[in-house]
């Protein structure tokens, strides 16, 4: 697996190491084809409002993105697939200022924000969305039992990243991600959680580097 983490947002101590372990491990266990390739791009406000109008036409900044190769379904990719897949599974687009605000209101730090938000996107470049209630109820309920896992996978191998967090807006149900939604409303900001946007070509929007 080939993932390369871009930070072009600025910010400070974001552990780099981190987003790729954790996007590594949430491909591996959903068997996708060891010669799979990601980009993870840290991106500005700005950027990332501008992405979003022009990709989702909805106005302001939102905590990620994302852009795969080439529209995928459930279960693509997979090695034991008839067709493994493009090589290119595309591109997530990360927000960390607006994701530390999203982070305060849930209760956790950044970082952990950051690994659940890679996660989500990872499953939208797999095919996975939240358009109807059964797919919302289906990917929330991976995306934690994912990321559950993947905490337990870096207590067993001795690797120190973020603490595991407790609190109730660690692992949310796509109910408690729409109260979120609603806080962040309330402070002035777009919903965040975007649905990713399919590219007509294999060349990345231009604030990808």
């Amino acid at each position: 697996m080939s993932i390369e983490v871009v930070n072009e947002s600025g910010a400070e101590g974001i552990n780099e190491m981190m987003l790729i372990d954790v996007a590594g491990f949430a491909l591996g266990r959903m068997d996708v084809h060891p010669a799979a390739e990601l980009t993870i791009s840290l991106v500005e406000e700005k950027t990332i409002a501008d992405l979003h109008v022009r990709w989702m036409d909805l106005e302001g900044p939102t905590d990620v993105m994302s852009f795969p190769m080439d529209e995928l379904s459930p279960g693509a990719g997979r090695p034991d697939a008839a067709d493994p897949g493009p090589a290119m599974l595309g591109d997530i687009v990360l927000c960390p200022d607006f994701a530390g605000r999203q982070a305060q209101l849930a209760g956790h730090g950044l970082d952990h924000e950051l690994a659940l938000l890679t996660v989500h996107g990872c499953l939208h470049l797999l095919g996975y969305d939240h358009a109807d209630a059964e797919g919302e109820k289906e990917m929330f309920a991976l995306q934690n039992t994912i990321l559950k896992a993947w905490y337990d996978d870096v207590e067993c191998r001795g690797v120190v990243y973020q603490p595991k967090p407790t609190g109730l807006g660690a692992f949310p149900s796509a109910a408690d991600r729409q109260d979120l939604d609603k806080q962040m409303k309330q402070l002035g900001s777009i919903p965040p959680v975007a649905e990713p946007a399919v590219r007509e070509t294999p060349q990345p929007p231009d604030t990808m580097a």
